[in-house]
């Protein structure tokens, strides 16, 4: 079976290599049977093994769902767990050391009622190891004064004079303190008062504890702490406690404080004193989970990717063959579409010559069917007889090394005669194992392009042909524009010999000037009929590297002359040589006719007629030289800029609109171009020519 592929044909009409071919000894027929099999379905067992993988992928995902569900829910469970076990044991703790903390104060009370506060004292310093031994006792920092405050008068002792100090120091203090007063008179226990409070209404951690003493029914005395509860805390809380979390006092109801979204929330827990609202708040710190059931999880989810593995291993290895096929069945649609659809001829053939396939559109080109090619060699049927030597040789070429990217030309002939002009490209015919069997060809009919191209140089024609008889007119209305100065001069000069002559009054040395002068005028007639002529039509201009400085002076000079003194010429033209490649007569008939132009329009400004004449040169990387010709006239209104340069358009009377365009068509002649704006100094028009200097390229200055 022949496995050749048509390809579409590319916007640039050619076609891009088609696939291999094995070389046969007879062209065998089109298959296309592999078609149908995209009608047909996968096996049932394929089918029933792919639904056994997508259940198995389902079950899978929902394994590892349900286990990452377990594992987030037995973590929080975990961890409220921790922080009810650390909360009760938080609160337990401070009721233990605060009620050892009661019991040394009762027993203090308790001595000081029994001996006098004298003997306590004295027995205090000098037996140290009677005293309580509780932890908040013994912490430093925890008691910070403790007094006795007996019912008989004069019996008190110890720091009385901090719990007066409290009690002046602010009124809600002093309240407080007669509050726990009255409380432990009245309920004949223990009790709290506090946090203290500083003379600004500022709130500290200190707080009072009054334990009263009852002989029988008449009270002693009251026993009172004060205590810094932060020291407390920090002294009862032993190190374990705190390597997971910090605990901090939280006073007069502040705010607690905000942990990050993913970091573990804190929590409060109530200090249980009697007559206070203190608070401890637990923030914990770093991991508080365990980390063997996360362990656990990416095992399992190992072993499960695992598996999710080898079940797309095993669906990639059946996408595989299902792509392979698809492929086979699409190639073969493809190709079905091609030999329907496409408008380009395709031949394949082998490297002896033989045709091997031809497609529908080849054999509508030539007119031959599909059997009447296939197995034909040269010389092939389509070939013109009178240009079969040639295509030959060609068809030779084209079997050893294939054609250029740009393809070749050749005409074939139609079955009925006409010849039919194509463009053919070739492309290596290989197997899969890349070896060359043969070429692919790309034909392409261009029979139309060649008559658009044909009809293209004709219509070329014609307009050269009407461009030549503008020129024509150009040159007849140059001719009376630019004969007309030197022409009557040349009369006037006569006409003032004559004269002279007739009357005696001019000398020989007189008369050899003014023939001379005569005859340079004549010589400047012919050569702009000349020069004119041959610009006209079409022919090379006589172009020579020349000085323009000295050319500008001698052309605005004789403009000048030719004008009168009317208006001032002001020159402005660099003493060094600037160089360019032009034709002297055509740049001097240029500057003559701006100038002129120039010295017309200056007497019509309101202020003193002047013309200003600048040659410079500009932007010496781009090696140009710019002629400007200013005047005080009443300049170029914007609305005629547009035009000004064409032809027969003249904005003065009795003008005939052809002196800028023949300025413009020697500019444009020379590589260059002109410009019209208004000048910023004179307020008249500026006319500005650029010209590149000898071997420089193109200009691009602005005016």
């Amino acid at each position: 079976m022949l496995g050749i592929m048509a390809s579409a044909p590319s916007p640039s009409e050619r076609a891009p290599p088609p696939t291999a071919v094995p070389m046969t000894a007879s062209p065998p027929p089109d298959d296309f049977a592999l078609l149908h099999a995209s009608k047909r379905s996968l096996p049932d067992r394929s089918r029933w093994t792919v639904l056994w993988m997508m259940g198995l992928a389902v079950l899978i995902v929902a394994a590892v769902l349900a286990l990452v569900w377990y594992l987030d829910r037995f973590e929080s469970e975990e961890e409220e767990r921790r922080r009810g076990a650390d909360a009760q044991w938080l609160e337990q703790s401070v009721q233990f050391h605060f009620r050892r903390l009661e019991d040394d104060v009762a027993q203090l009370a308790r001595q000081a009622a029994l001996d006098g506060p004298g003997s306590w004292r004295a027995r205090e310093r000098a037996a140290p190891e009677g005293l309580p031994a509780g932890l908040l006792w013994r912490a430093p920092g925890v008691v910070v004064a403790h007094a006795w405050l007996a019912e008989q008068q004069g019996a008190s002792a110890g720091d009385i004079a901090a719990w007066q100090e409290d009690q002046l120091r602010s009124e809600s203090n002093r309240q407080a303190l007669q509050t726990l007063e009255d409380i432990v008179r009245g309920l004949r226990r223990a009790s709290y008062a506090g946090p203290m409070r500083e003379a600004d209404g500022g709130s500290t951690d200190r707080v009072w504890l009054a334990m009263p003493y009852f002989d029988g029914a008449r009270l002693a005395g009251i026993y009172v702490v004060q205590l810094a509860v932060r020291q407390a805390v920090d002294a009862m809380l032993p190190p374990w406690f705190l390597q997971k979390q910090a605990v901090r006092l939280v006073v007069d109801g502040e705010p607690p404080i905000t942990a990050a979204p993913q970091a573990p929330q804190p929590y409060r827990t109530v200090m249980n004193l009697p007559g206070t609202d203190l608070l401890l708040e637990v923030v914990p710190q770093g991991p508080q989970t365990s980390p063997a059931p996360r362990i656990f999880f990416l095992v399992a989810l190992l072993f499960l990717l695992g598996m999710l593995a080898s079940l797309a291993a095993l669906r990639r290895d059946f996408g595989k063959r299902q792509r392979v096929q698809q492929r086979l069945q699409a190639e073969v649609a493809l190709r079905t579409a091609m030999e329907r659809s496409v408008t380009i001829g395709m031949r394949a053939w082998d490297m002896q010559g033989h045709i091997l396939y031809v497609n529908q559109a080849f054999c509508a080109m030539l007119g031959y069917t599909s059997e009447e090619l296939r197995g034909r060699r040269a010389p092939l049927p389509y070939w013109p007889p009178e240009q079969a030597e040639r295509l030959a040789e060609l068809h030779a070429s084209v079997i050893r090394g294939g054609t250029q990217p740009g393809g070749i030309e050749a005409q074939f002939r139609h079955k009925d005669g006409h010849l039919v002009d194509v463009l053919i490209h070739e492309a290596p015919l290989t197997t899969a194992d890349g070896t060359q069997r043969g070429w692919m060809s790309s034909v392409l009919d261009i029979s139309e392009r060649k008559r658009a191209q044909q009809l293209a140089a004709l219509q070329q024609e014609k307009l050269e042909a009407s461009a030549r008889l503008v020129a024509v007119g150009e040159v007849a209305s140059t001719l009376a524009h630019e004969l007309n100065q030197p022409l009557g001069a040349l009369s006037s000069f006569a006409n003032g010999l004559l004269n002279r002559l007739e009357r005696g009054s001019i000398a020989p040395s007189e008369l050899k000037a003014v023939a001379q002068r005569m005859a340079g005028l004549a010589e400047r007639a012919g050569g702009v009929t000349q020069r004119v002529n041959a610009f006209a039509r079409k022919r090379e201009l006589n172009l020579k590297r020349l000085d323009l400085a000295p050319l500008v002076r001698r052309a605005a000079r004789s403009a000048q002359e030719a004008h009168g003194h009317g208006a001032a010429l002001d020159l402005q033209v660099p003493g060094e040589a600037v160089q360019v490649l032009g034709d002297a007569l055509l740049l001097e008939h240029l500057v003559h006719n701006l100038c002129s132009n120039a010295l017309d329009w200056a007497r019509h400004g309101s202020a003193p007629p002047q013309v200003q004449v600048r040659l410079e040169v500009r932007a010496q990387a781009f090696g140009h030289v710019c002629l400007s010709v200013a005047d005080s006239g009443p300049g170029v209104p914007e609305s005629a800029q547009a035009r000004i340069f064409d032809a027969f358009y003249s904005t003065k009377d009795g003008g005939m609109g052809m002196g800028l365009a023949i300025c413009r068509s020697i500019a444009e002649a020379h590589h260059g171009r002109i410009l019209v704006a208004r000048d910023p100094l004179l307020g008249g028009a500026l006319f500005t020519a650029e010209l590149p200097l000898a071997g420089d390229p193109l200009p691009t200055c602005e005016p």
